[in-house]
Formats: C-alpha cells, structure tokens, sequence
C-alpha cells in the first residue's frame, strides 16, 4: 500500500493558487527584476543602475567601456544566472514531489554526476577537454550534440534510480543508493581523466567548479530553448505532481497514468539538468534549497503555485550568488558553485535538525 502524505508532502489545497499566496509571485517577479540589474551593475567595474537600466532596455550609452562590459559580458551571464536557477530548482522540486524525499536533488541523487558523464564523452572523447574555452569554442551543431549526451546521461542515472527505487520503501537507502550511482559515474569520469594529459586535467578541473560566465551569446540560445522545453514539461505536470505526493497507489486510484507521469517528470529533469551542466558545470545544492526555501515561503504544496515560485526564487538566489561571485571591487571571482555550496549547505542542515529523524517524515 502506499505511504499517507506527511507532514512535509501535505494534501495539496485546491484553493492554493489564489488568496495571498498568489500576491508573492509579482512581488518575486519584481525581485528578479532589482537582483537582474544588480548583478549587473557590480562587479570589477561598477556601473550605475541607471546606465544599467538604459543599455539592458537598448538605449545604448556614451560610455563605450560601459556599453561593452554589459551587453558582452555581464548581460549574457546574468541571463545565465536566471536560467539556471529556474532549471535547477524545479528539477529539485520534481525529484523531492517524485521520490517524496525532502534531500532528492540532482545532485544528492546522481544526475549532474550523469551529465557530467554525458559532457566527458563529447569533449574528451574527441581529443579536447571540457573546459570553458573549449566550450565556448563549440559550434551551434556541437553544441546540441553536447546537450544531447548531457541530457542521455542525466536520465540514464535517473531511470536507473527509479528502478532501483520501485524495489525499496526507505527513502533514506534510496538517497544513499543515488549518492552511490553518483559516486560510480564520478569515478568512470575519473578513470577517463587519468589517461587524458596533464592540461586536460587541469582545465576539466576548472569546468567542475562551475561557472555562468563560461556561456558565449551564440550558446545562450541552445541553453535558453532547453530549458524552456524542460519548464514547459515540468508546469504541464504540476498536476500530476500534486497527486504523487498521495503515493503511486494513491494516484493509480485517482486515475493518474503513473507511468506516462514519471516519464514526463524524467524527461523535464533530464533537459534541465543535462542542459545547465553542459555549459555551466555541475551547481550544487540550489535543486535542495530552492524548493525548501519556496514551501517554506508559500506554506504550501501545490506545485500549481510552487513551480513558478520556485523558478522565481531560484533566478533570485542565483543572481545574488553571482554577485557575491564576482566580489566587488576586486579583480578575483569565485567559482558559483562554491558559492552556491556556501548558501545552500546550511538550508540542508536546517532541514535534517528541523526534522530530526527523516525516517518518521514520510
């Protein structure tokens, strides 16, 4: 039989999309907007927002630096940060609603470690290396192709913990059982690299540390279209998300075609994920934060309301996380994901106190 809806997972609430709750999505969507130009604004160079305003809105300056440093360099990565910290956020909350487990994530979970896997093939495979400048030197035609690989590698993963989780009922060995798959592919990668050459090494190093600034204009469009597909996937499903949280028995009775369902779910995450890694490197930790932070702001679990939230403020963390990435007013920046990891390991540690036995909150 299936597992009653826990504290954490409760009954979605049919009226959940309207009353107050559905106040915070503008106020979100304003919030996009002031971090969007922020991000932009600080940096290196310091521009002010008003010159900002004006060349994102296609004024152009007087300042041809000015005019430079934004439309070259710093707008492309905070449309980068936007994208990814929709992309990864809601492939999180997909994967926490699917396996009704408050830590799944693509990364707790194995699936960046299979798009790296899928990235590794295409760039080592053919004699280069995955580094940001071997990536920014792709054509359109490759480009796709290393989305391709990235995404086959991301549901090659997450097919293989969905079977493997069909045979258990402890969400806690199933998350191990991911982390270890993860661990696998990691070490496959690992082996691959040990033959490659020492500035191989070096600059596949580099490409794991993650970074929004490694997506070149040309790119951006292959990204942005990914994605988009991938979001389209996960808001057609929201209702069948709601319905999961009841437990497959549960939605089997209601008439939910679980199947169909899991595969529309698989295939959302796999854009996502395999996309955003491709050309940005593995981030952690925002799939697991962002949607907790979200219910937390919502108190809800309506996925009506929660995938659009959650996009919302996962663009906001993300572009806060890139401007503290680029410490202001040095030269230096420091890898995103070391960032995202210093941001978003706390929120899992709130989790695990707050719920002090994740046994007992399914």
């Amino acid at each position: 039989m299936g597992k009653p809806p826990s504290q954490f997972l409760e009954i979605p609430d049919k009226n959940a999309v309207y009353g107050w709750r559905g106040l915070i999505i503008p106020v979100l969507a304003v919030l996009v907007i002031v971090c969007f130009l922020l991000d932009i604004a600080f940096g290196s160079v310091s521009i002010p927002l008003k010159e900002v305003a004006r060349i994102v809105a296609g004024q152009g300056s007087e300042n041809v630096a000015w005019l430079y440093i934004v439309q070259k360099i710093r707008l492309p990565k905070a449309i980068t940060a936007v994208i990814v910290g929709c992309g990864l956020s809601v492939s999180g909350l997909q994967m926490q609603a699917l396996f009704r487990n408050p830590l799944a994530g693509p990364s707790e979970l194995g699936i960046t470690a299979g798009a790296g896997l899928g990235v590794a093939v295409v760039m080592l495979g053919g004699g280069g290396s995955a580094s940001l400048y071997a990536i920014r030197q792709l054509g359109i035609a490759d480009s796709w192709l290393l989305v391709f690989m990235a995404s086959l590698g991301s549901a090659l993963v997450l097919l293989l913990v969905l079977s493997i989780g069909g045979r258990l009922r402890d969400n806690i060995v199933l998350l191990i059982v991911g982390v270890m798959i993860g661990t696998i592919t990691l070490a496959i990668v690992s082996i691959w690299q040990y033959f490659s050459q020492p500035e191989e090494l070096q600059e596949y190093l580099m490409w794991t540390f993650g970074s929004l600034g490694g997506v070149v204009q040309t790119h951006l469009y292959v990204l942005a279209i990914v994605v988009a597909l991938g979001l389209i996937v996960a808001f057609s499903s929201s209702k069948a998300l709601n319905v999961l949280l009841l437990g497959e028995n549960y939605a089997r009775s209601m008439g939910l075609n679980v199947a169909r369902s899991r595969l529309l779910i698989l295939i959302s995450t796999s854009l996502l994920t395999g996309s955003i890694t491709a050309f940005c490197g593995p981030i952690g930790f925002v799939g697991i934060a962002v949607p907790h932070l979200t219910r937390s702001l919502l108190d809800t679990s309506d996925h009506r309301l929660l995938i659009p939230a959650t996009c919302l403020v996962g663009a906001i963390l993300l572009l806060v996380c890139d401007g503290i990435a680029q410490l202001p007013g040095t030269q230096a920046v420091l890898p995103i994901s070391v960032v995202t990891s210093l941001l978003g390991a706390p929120v899992v540690i709130w989790i695990i106190v707050r719920r002090n036995n994740l046994r007992t909150a399914f």
